[in-house]
């Protein structure tokens, strides 16, 4: 009976989707005016440092090469202050510290200066490329102060059943921002601003616990169910219907935007993060001059389409999103290997189903070998599904750094190489209308038929490798 159900949802849910509208049409990908195929890379890997400059100062230096491969967008690190030095910036403790501020033991973030950050966006936008700028708004780590309030334990497996009664407890949920002193935002985050933490220190117990007070409504109903309720991911886990978060937050977005000069957003974790807020946070974004054709990518991880449909109709075209069940398929494929059946490799995937909201890829930095998402597309497959998102006429492709630079990750240099010459092919020939020839299992095909300015171009994709 369950799976019955779960059939006639889905069906309602893919008859609903023809009422929404595709999000990419609508959104800025590359320069106005520009009739080059758009193409985005996530200029960054997880462990990315450069052994001579900063890494803003490495984009700034690469930005006429990356133009003259065809590239129209840069997605970018996470540009705020981290809990650590060496932080990401996924670790956010100060949104607002682009690297100005002597917080959290420096005043750069892992990845340079303020200054190197808009040296870096400018050199893009003279080389006609914009820039996305990872938001990460689902939590924040690296107090400054702690804080004594109640809280309840919860199961992390179903984060609606209680395991514990309500008691004190103790966590690092002050924000102060000792170094900016109030300059850009005046907000002082403390316990009331959040719905849960993972760490007691009165017992010295790890956990998820769910902030509880007269003040305090619970989890967020808007979120992911997995797990019961995927409200809380990791840290300090922000409470999106407080009023001053709301405000502080849609005012950081539109300052991000307006100090950087970016284009839009890639939105992290969305799984966690409220939807309402979300929706009203891009929609207030856009609501600017200039800003209507904002471009907003959302990461909502998971390779079962049938779980991102209902963020697609709840977004409303306001988001793209990643095909991560395309990538599943690549990944799957890089396995199998020859008894992979290509004929199948868009089922299941959103390019498929809604290619006005794929943005396609290959691997990310989450997607590394050691990751927590580790699903890494070996490099048997690794060319052949870089044809498959660059060369075609569907969804917007996403590049990712480690497979184009060299790197003490993950670099492969015939990877590489045979990158290189896909982005030119995509820049120069990959136009027009497409046939598909999907005949044999272990070898498929297509054609990119051209316009006026194009000579179009044939694509054959083979597994078998004799």
């Amino acid at each position: 009976m369950s799976f019955i159900y779960r059939q006639l949802r889905y069906w309602l849910d893919c008859l609903l989707l023809k009422w929404v509208p595709p999000s990419l049409p609508a959104m800025q990908l590359g320069p106005n005016g520009s009739s080059q195929n758009p193409t985005m890379i996530q200029f960054f890997t997880w462990d990315a440092r450069h052994p001579d400059m900063s890494w803003w100062e490495h984009l700034t230096k690469e930005a006429p090469h990356l133009a003259a491969l065809g590239f129209t967008q840069i997605w970018l690190p996470p540009p705020n202050k981290a809990m650590e030095q060496a932080g990401r910036g996924y670790d956010a403790y100060d949104l607002w510290d682009l690297g100005e501020f002597d917080q959290k033991g420096s005043v750069a973030t892992r990845w340079g200066t303020k200054e190197d950050l808009l040296r870096a966006c400018d050199a893009a936008r003279q080389c006609d490329m914009n820039v996305v700028i990872d938001a990460v708004l689902n939590h924040k780590l690296g107090a400054d102060r702690m804080e004594a309030f109640r809280a309840v334990r919860v199961d992390p497996l179903n984060r609606l059943r209680d395991i514990e009664n309500e008691r004190p407890v103790k966590g690092w949920t002050a924000f102060d921002f000792p170094g900016r002193l109030e300059k850009y935002s005046s907000m002082r985050w403390n316990f009331n601003h959040f719905t849960g933490l993972d760490w007691d220190d009165l017992a010295q117990t790890n956990g998820v616990f769910r902030i509880s007070s007269e003040r305090h409504q619970g989890w967020s109903r808007w979120v992911d169910t997995e797990n019961g309720n995927y409200d809380y991911l990791l840290g300090i886990d922000i409470d999106h219907r407080h009023p001053e978060v709301r405000s502080d937050l849609f005012s950081w977005g539109s300052w991000i935007l307006d100090t950087t000069g970016a284009c839009g957003f890639r939105l992290d974790a969305i799984k966690h993060i409220d939807r309402k807020f979300l929706l009203e946070f891009i929609k207030r974004t856009r609501d600017h001059p200039g800003r209507k054709r904002l471009f907003a990518v959302s990461e909502y991880w998971s390779a079962n389409l049938r779980l991102i449909i209902p963020y697609i109709r709840a977004f409303h075209g306001q988001t793209s999103f990643f095909d991560v069940p395309l990538h599943e398929n690549f990944h799957r494929a890089s396995k199998a290997g020859a008894s992979y059946d290509l004929r199948t490799i868009f089922e299941g995937s959103l390019v498929k189903l809604r290619p006005g909201d794929a943005v396609t890829f290959v691997d990310n930095h989450d997607t590394q070998v050691g990751q927590s998402l580790e699903s890494w597309v070996d490099t048997n497959f690794k060319a052949q599904a870089y044809a498959l998102i660059l060369l075609r006429s569907h969804g917007h492709p996403c590049v990712f750094y480690g497979d184009l630079y060299p790197n003490d990750e993950c670099f492969d240099e015939g990877t590489s190489c045979t990158l290189k010459q896909l982005l030119l092919a995509r820049k120069s020939f990959a136009y027009g209308p497409m046939v598909d020839y999907f005949e044999h299992r272990d070898c498929i095909g297509f054609v990119r038929m051209g316009d006026s300015d194009h000579a179009g171009c044939v694509v054959v994709v083979s597994n078998n490798p004799v």
